[in-house]
């Protein structure tokens, strides 16, 4: 048995070095687009499915899988790469300006890292000719060349699913007719992405708090293919013209791993029931505040200055970021920026005199907010509406105490 285990792990050795060796030979070609590809050749889009671990993770991915058994080529183009170590990472993130790259892989390694996770894998064989395959391989061996491979990923028009979908229109042009009478829903773009969160509750709190409006725009049937599930569906009824005439693009799906029932985030209790329990704390800290004819400083000015920062940051992706979908914020309606610095002002105990015109408006904003509510062209998500009232009262009682002062 040990003799055995050796000799196969000297096979697979010998393997990887005579693949390696056949890899670095070819570089060259590949370089000056001159590797022909040989009618054995396949080019298929591959999808893998989601993955509730992370919340990146959880929208699946998409990639191109390039092999010829004649030159012994099985190579993943990835557009859903990044770099931890470029310059300026977290700045450039926090911006919109985070380069995503193009990667060129070994299969099996690719394979192997989703199987592992458990996360199904669909392959679609693009019924191409062989000046098709080798038209659409060249561009991506050119997308890969170092000068080339860097794109800034947008979250929904320009990541490793619409590279996918834009490459084939790029090489093809109106050649390829996408299909999309197979649609029946009418989701917006926050709607596409609420059906991949249902298990990330936190994850859509936040998406649904920091971008603003354009994410509640209808998608067409072309955008829906941001998602690597839809692009599937996507090329699944897309067609390529030949001589006169359409034939679909895919010749044949195959299922390279089916997954089980994904594991599910567990979470004790959702955003809702923390933002209620705020609410329920608020109301007996008022309440007590009341009976006694006192005025909670500290607590309003935490409320208030967190709020406040909350809303500078909402305000700053908006107005200071490349971020598309984070304009137009209907949020900074409640998550209101001048609470901070102003909500300082309460510790202090003489205040201005122009702080009880500052929170009678707050009280009206708020109440118009919250009456509004099922109404605003952005879907504001229910968790925040406990903590839009808590707003509203703390403004209103704050109110009531300047003027009494």
């Amino acid at each position: 048995m040990f003799k055995q285990q050796n000799d196969s792990k000297s096979e697979l050795y010998l393997h990887r070095v005579k693949k390696l060796w056949l890899l670095l030979s070819l570089i060259p070609l590949w370089g000056t687009g001159q590797l022909q590809l040989s009618p054995q050749a396949q080019i298929r889009v591959v999808t893998c499915g989601p993955y509730q671990g992370e919340l990146y993770s959880a929208f699946g991915h998409s990639a191109i899988r390039v092999m010829d058994p004649q030159y012994g080529l099985d190579l993943i183009y990835n557009y859903g790469v990044f770099d931890y170590d470029q310059p300026n990472f977290y700045l450039n993130f926090a911006k919109g300006y985070l380069h995503y790259q193009l990667d060129v892989g070994d299969y099996s390694r690719f394979r192997y890292f989703y199987i592992q996770e458990d996360r199904f894998m669909h392959e679609q064989i693009l019924s191409l000719t062989l000046e098709e395959k080798q038209r659409l391989f060249d561009f991506l061996q050119w997308n890969a060349r170092e000068e080339n491979k860097y794109y800034f990923y947008d979250y929904f028009y320009d990541n490793c699913a619409t590279r996918i979908r834009d490459a084939l229109v790029e090489v093809f042009g109106d050649r390829i007719r996408f299909d999309g009478s197979y649609i029946e829903t009418d989701y917006s773009i926050r709607d596409l992405c609420d059906l991949y969160l249902q298990h990330q509750p936190w994850g859509d709190l936040g998406i649904d708090l920091c971008l603003g409006l354009p994410m509640d725009k209808r998608a067409t049937p072309y955008e829906y293919m941001f998602l690597p599930d839809y692009l599937e569906s996507g090329l699944a009824h897309a067609y390529i013209q030949r001589d006169g005439r359409e034939e679909p693009l895919v010749k044949q799906m195959l299922i390279t791993h089916q997954t089980k029932e994904q594991p599910k985030n567990s979470t004790l209790f959702s955003p809702l029931f923390y933002s209620s329990l705020l609410l329920l704390l608020g109301l007996w800290i008022t309440y007590r505040a009341h009976k006694r004819n006192t005025r909670p400083r500290v607590f309003d000015a935490i409320l208030f200055t967190l709020v406040g920062l909350l809303g500078w940051i909402l305000f700053v992706l908006w107005v200071a970021t490349d971020h598309q979908a984070a304009a137009q914020n209907f949020n900074l309606l409640w998550v209101f920026p001048l609470y901070f610095p102003i909500a300082l002002l309460l510790l202090q105990k003489s205040t201005p005199g122009f702080l009880g015109a500052f929170f009678m408006f707050t009280t009206f904003l708020h109440g118009l907010t919250i009456l509004a509510w099922p109404w605003w062209p952005q879907d504001l998500h229910e968790a925040w509406l406990p903590l839009v009232v808590l707003l509203m009262i703390r403004s209103y009682f704050t109110l009531r105490r300047l003027r009494s002062a």
